[in-house]
């Protein structure tokens, strides 16, 4: 397997929208690109802070029963100097009933310049999970991407895994929870030649979770995957605070290792600030 996968107790597409711009919107100032960037900024710091609070630490989470979700539609069109269009959908469909929650999303990335087709992005993520009680539960978990203008053996033109396997919580209190859950996977890789290769993954993954008061806690990652072209495993460590209302701040450190490669270990530190006021 050539893509490392995270064996989460719910798989989730992130759809990034546009937060309204702070400033008024004017192209020929350069300020709706400088406004776009600020944004992004401020949604990924966001995000780094509220990926720690994974729901599923905490015994079965309560879904609304039935069907609900979000969508999300943009396109684009420019013509004279540059004709371009830009289209882009994407959505989270999610069903609960009793002990089962089962959740879709997908997305879809079109865009041509001058005629040609620039971009031609697929994706799909499924994620099944029966909570049998507050510590055992099972999931099977899929995902598939594709790329339409993949031409070279060394572009992926399909990339898909689906995995399954049961997970249980060892410890579950609102101070220090941590669960665990391991599975067996199957990928399937094809590149722009159209040559494939499917293997067979063993997937183990960690959660800890430990608060230390009410404004931090700590949390910390795992997960191993391995196939028989590769061991691969990533550590997240992770120090979240909240020292005001206005505040918050996330501090990790992220090791990603790889025994396929020259170099088998990736240290990445990670800050994330965000202050409102």
């Amino acid at each position: 397997m050539k893509s490392m996968v995270y064996a989460m107790g719910i798989v989730a597409l992130g759809l990034g929208l546009t937060a309204p711009a702070v400033y008024a919107q004017s192209d020929i100032t350069g300020i709706t690109g400088i406004n776009d960037r600020l944004n992004d900024i401020d949604r990924e710091a966001r995000r780094d802070i509220d990926r720690s609070q994974d729901d599923f630490r905490f015994g079965n989470p309560e879904y609304r029963s039935g069907l609900s979700g979000s969508t999300a539609l943009s396109y684009t069109g420019k013509s004279g100097n540059n004709d371009s269009q830009e289209f882009t959908f994407g959505g989270r469909l999610r069903y609960a009933q009793g002990p089962v929650v089962q959740t879709l999303g997908f997305a879809l990335d079109f865009s041509e310049d001058l005629g040609a087709k620039t971009k031609e992005d697929v994706f799909g993520v499924y994620d099944l999970n029966y909570y049998f009680n507050d510590q055992l539960y099972g999931f099977v978990l899929g995902r598939v991407e594709s790329d339409g203008l993949a031409t070279l053996s060394t572009d992926n033109a399909i990339d898909a895994f689906v995995g399954v396997g049961p997970g249980y919580r060892v410890v579950n209190t609102p101070q220090v929870s941590w669960r665990v859950q391991a599975g067996i996977g199957v990928s399937y890789l094809e590149d722009g030649v159209g040559a494939s290769d499917t293997e067979t993954g063993y997937l183990v993954s960690s959660r800890f979770f430990y608060q230390f008061n009410d404004r931090m806690f700590l949390t910390n990652d795992t997960d191993i995957l391995n196939s028989k072209s590769a061991l691969r495993a990533n550590n997240d460590l992770g120090l979240n605070l909240k020292m005001t209302e206005a505040f918050s701040t996330r501090l990790s450190y992220l090791v990603e290792y790889n025994d396929s490669r020259a170099i088998e270990a990736d240290n990445k530190l990670g800050v994330a600030l965000i202050y409102s006021f």
